[in-house]
């Protein structure tokens, strides 16, 4: 299976988990109520979505998307939208969506309107730069049964008020329900793909050891040339510029 599918898949499950047949409960209230709701409540750019459980897809995208985000209605599905997701944020945003399902499985279903989840995570835009935006869902149609069909999303642009940060989830009562802030998740963890081959960490290793790249052929019974095109091809991987920021980044990431 593809690593980029894994997350779509987990999260796939997760939202399919809510869905149950039975006699369609709604607000009763039309999309362009939402809307005025929405941009009351809005503190950047932002656009909304229709998300249909059932099927995993936007049923609807509002056109603003294109220009926060920059991709085209057509091609903004589900699938390519967990896979813009920052990968450090990936984890957070599937534990979320968990925590979102137990707490709603908690409800009552006519209680699924009087709240709101609300997180935050960063997504890349088409020019490869990452923003963060704040995920607000609320419930648009739920059934009888306890199901959750459709729901009504509001992606806000945050990044001039959050641009760095831990992800943070909170269930937002409305009509005076209580609401629960910075709710604790057990992190789903993800499975990514090496950066790095085994015989470049090996490399990386005695570079921040300070060894030269004369040392590190002979340390490693490999020639100098091989050694300097393994240090160029790593600065290219790893998007470093100089020894000091692969040595830095590698320690903070883990690399090795």
């Amino acid at each position: 299976m593809s690593q980029s599918l894994l997350p779509y898949n987990e999260a796939q499950g997760i939202w399919q988990s809510l869905v149950k047949n039975g006699k369609k409960i709604d607000l009763g209230l039309e999309l362009e109520i939402y809307k005025k709701i929405l941009n009351i409540t809005h503190v950047g750019d932002y656009y909304f979505y229709v998300f249909d459980l059932a099927t995993v897809e936007f049923e609807f995208v509002s056109p603003n998307m294109t220009n926060i985000l920059g991709y085209t209605e057509k091609e903004f599905t589900v699938e390519l939208f967990i896979q813009l997701i920052h990968p450090d944020d990936l984890p957070y945003f599937l534990s979320f969506e968990k925590k979102g399902s137990e707490f709603f499985n908690t409800l009552a279903p006519a209680e699924y309107f009087k709240y709101k989840v609300r997180y935050d995570y960063r997504v890349k835009k088409s020019n490869g730069e990452y923003i963060r935006i704040l995920h607000q869902v609320v419930t648009l149609q739920s059934t009888e049964e306890g199901g959750i069909n459709k729901t009504l999303g509001i992606h806000t642009d945050i990044n001039h008020i959050k641009p760095e940060g831990t992800p943070i989830l909170s269930f937002i009562g409305l009509e005076g329900e209580p609401s629960y802030i910075n709710v604790a998740v057990k992190q789903i963890l993800m499975p990514t793909k090496e950066i790095l081959t085994r015989r470049e960490k090996e490399i990386v290793r005695q570079v921040i050891q300070g060894f030269n790249s004369a040392e590190i052929a002979e340390l490693l019974f490999i020639s100098q040339y091989t050694v300097k095109n393994h240090r160029r091809n790593i600065l290219a991987k790893t998007n470093t510029s100089s020894t000091a920021e692969l040595v830095s980044k590698a320690i903070k990431e883990g690399w090795v």
